[in-house]
């Protein structure tokens, strides 16, 4: 097991506000935009958000610090409907513009509860695989790592959501010596198709 620097610690907890501030930002213009198209066409009488076969597109755009750097996040999510409410997606980020890369990869599994009209409960699960460059010579292990979110969406029309929760995050082949767990906001913004 390779011991890691204080430093990496660091790189899951500061990187929290500056997201939700960036994507605060980003979900008021693109609410505002309605450049989204999408037919509903063949739901059951659900819109098309979460109901059976439909597919969720969300974008992923922000700042955060890790390794004593500042990096840009560029990230993109799908998601299918299986049935009526159960998501299957991955997200992706690249984290830009500092040392080292950082890579996200997220396979995930969601339940939106579609009964109530405008405020939708959300409940999930995730895996992540956390993939490092070299900083500064120095070989950085990947990280897995696993989790769960809790939530709500907020209806905007029948393609478009914008949502927010808690996401609790549990690092694993982590040394005892470390806070191996994390727990931060998140803000979604899905069009559904």
């Amino acid at each position: 097991m390779t011991t890691r620097p204080a430093w990496i610690k660091r790189h899951r907890q500061d990187n929290n506000m500056k997201i939700v501030n960036a994507a605060v930002s980003v979900l008021m213009l693109a609410s505002l935009s309605q450049v989204a198209t999408a037919a509903s066409a063949g739901t059951g009488g659900l819109s098309t958000a979460f109901s059976k076969n439909s597919t969720s597109i969300g974008v992923a755009l922000g700042s955060g610090s890790a390794f004593d750097d500042d990096y840009l996040i560029l990230g993109v999510s799908a998601g299918y409907y299986l049935f009526n409410g159960l998501e299957l997606g991955i997200d992706v980020q690249h984290w830009f513009s500092g040392d080292p890369s950082i890579t996200k990869v997220s396979p995930k599994i969601t339940y939106v509860f579609t009964q109530p009209d405008v405020i939708k409960p959300y409940l999930g699960m995730f895996y992540r695989r956390s993939f490092y460059g070299d900083y500064q010579g120095i070989s950085i292990d990947d990280e897995n790592s696993y989790g769960y979110r809790a939530g709500a969406y907020f209806n905007t029309d029948s393609r478009v959501n914008i949502g927010g929760g808690i996401v609790h995050e549990k690092y694993t082949d982590c040394s005892r010596f470390y806070d191996c767990s994390t727990t931060y906001p998140e803000l979604l913004f899905t069009v559904s198709f």
